[in-house]
């Protein structure tokens, strides 16, 4: 790692909230925000309780409006088609409580999932008598094609709906989703993508990648506060939603234009202070040329990628940013995920992820514009001590 390279992530790590006794290479989980964002956060709670009548009472649509516009621009959409939630799960909640699912039907997934939206799917399905089918996507993975041949092979005369992530929470593999959704759109199939932790990490263009339903995060790899993601529903599909909670914004007296965003957006006495810092967050990826953070955040996984190869784990995907991009997963020769993970914080103090995933134990590295190659290094060398010897 260079010098400059050895500065810009110290300079990033100051501008974080983080404790400086912990090597966090987990921004995957729970992302972090930075100290201005987090200022901005602070300031909009601070405004909020000067005036509680007229931020609420008066000035929520505007506030809302351009809070959402800004988002808006930022991943390739229209303020009318997106609608802020407080993560991916309660977006993609909406969606899966919303369709009018029959029994007979199939919602298809993988099982690269995140297990949240496996109980979603799950529960929704057992009380409407459809089923809930997950596709198996093998690794390590060689070709997109493989991927969307693999998820298609389950397809059926039933399947009414097509869910999967763009990046997987467990193995980190980005998905071809445009691929996807391109297929299940010729084929009738409603589509609803979990894109919690693509914004920010991936460029993202909803409009052209296509799909029905997306739900994405913005206190992941956007660094904006916590509780804040989004809903995207194309126009065409947005009469096919329900809220959630019905409020004022149900048959509004004074609509919008956007019936999805009256029923969604007003839902009660609520914070919305971390909907409206996102400007901010949107603001400091711009101003700190994220684009360049983003590479070198993914040539710092590589490197982690390789290190963990070479101690004995095993690959998921080709060494390319079209499968992973700042958050990697590798298998790991350990028997008990849990303890790998509970021996490296409490021994090395290393935040990281150590998963049992199909019968596999992962370890998921996530970096961000923090971390250095000095964490990188931790992380190996700690690895290292506790797996067993070759």
């Amino acid at each position: 790692m260079t010098n400059r390279s050895r500065s810009s992530a110290a300079k990033f790590r100051r501008r974080f909230l983080l404790r400086p006794d912990v090597i966090f290479l987990n921004h995957g989980s729970f992302g972090a925000c930075p100290r201005p964002v987090f200022a901005a956060y602070q300031r909009w709670q601070r405004e909020l309780e000067r005036q509680p009548v007229e931020f609420l009472g008066r000035r929520f649509p505007v506030l809302m409006h351009a809070a959402r516009a800004a988002l808006a621009a930022y991943v390739g959409t229209r303020a009318d088609n997106l609608v802020y939630v407080p993560n991916a799960t309660v977006g993609l909640n909406v969606v899966a409580r919303s369709l009018a699912l029959r029994a007979g039907d199939e919602v298809l997934g993988t099982d690269h999932e995140y297990g949240a939206l496996d109980r979603t799917w799950t529960f929704i399905c057992e009380r409407r008598g459809a089923r809930y089918v997950k596709a198996a996507v093998p690794v390590p993975v060689r070709s997109a094609r493989q991927v969307a041949d693999a998820i298609w092979a389950r397809v059926t005369p039933r399947t009414r709906v097509l869910f999967c992530s763009h990046i997987a929470a467990p193995t980190a593999l980005i998905f071809p989703v445009r691929e996807i959704v391109r297929r299940a759109r010729a084929a009738g199939i409603l589509t609803v993508i979990d894109g919690a932790h693509a914004p920010g990490q991936i460029p993202l263009h909803l409009d052209a990648l296509g799909a029905d339903f997306y739900a994405g995060n913005c206190h992941k790899w956007m660094c904006a506060p916590k509780g804040a993601g989004f809903l995207f529903a194309r126009p065409e599909v947005q009469p096919l939603l329900s809220p959630l909670v019905v409020s004022w914004g149900w048959r509004s007296e004074r609509p919008s234009g956007s019936p999805f965003v009256d029923e969604q957006e007003w839902q009660g006495t609520r914070d919305v202070a971390a909907y409206l810092a996102v400007p901010a967050a949107i603001e400091f990826l711009r101003r700190h040329r994220w684009d360049k953070v983003r590479a070198r955040c993914h040539a710092l996984a590589a490197r982690l990628r390789g290190g963990l190869l070479r101690a004995g784990g095993g690959p998921l995907s080709p060494d390319s940013d079209r499968w992973y991009a700042q958050m990697v997963s590798v298998r790991l020769p350990a028997a008990d995920a849990e303890a790998f993970q509970q021996r490296l914080y409490e021994r090395f103090r290393i935040e990281v992820p150590v998963l049992s995933w199909n019968g596999m134990t992962l370890i998921r590295g996530s970096v961000q514009a923090y971390n250095s190659g000095a964490d990188v290094r931790a992380l190996l060398d700690a690895t290292a001590a506790l797996l067993p010897a070759p």
